[in-house]
């Protein structure tokens, strides 16, 4: 790798306001704000709006589309005579 051309990659705090959850990893991202971690350190944060604790996939809370329901709707709009 050619020194000088790649930025910083440190540890920083990813914290998910809307479900009171933060996690530590390292990335090249940055932020002005910091914040006191469990461990004594003062690391950057990031606030995202979603993360694996409050996206409806993760947290089982996702609705299931009804597939077949679709294509019994299409069958009765268009019919089955319809050929093109």
């Amino acid at each position: 790798m050619k020194p000088g051309i790649h930025p910083a990659y440190g540890p920083v705090v990813f914290r998910d306001k809307a479900a009171d959850f933060a996690f530590l990893t390292r990335s090249t991202a940055t932020s002005d704000k910091t914040v006191e971690w469990e461990d004594g350190n003062t690391y950057p944060v990031i606030d995202v709006e979603i993360s694996s604790q409050s996206h409806p996939f993760y947290t089982g809370t996702a609705r299931v589309l009804d597939t077949a329901g679709r294509v019994e709707r299409f069958q009765r709009r268009y019919g089955s005579n319809a050929r093109a």
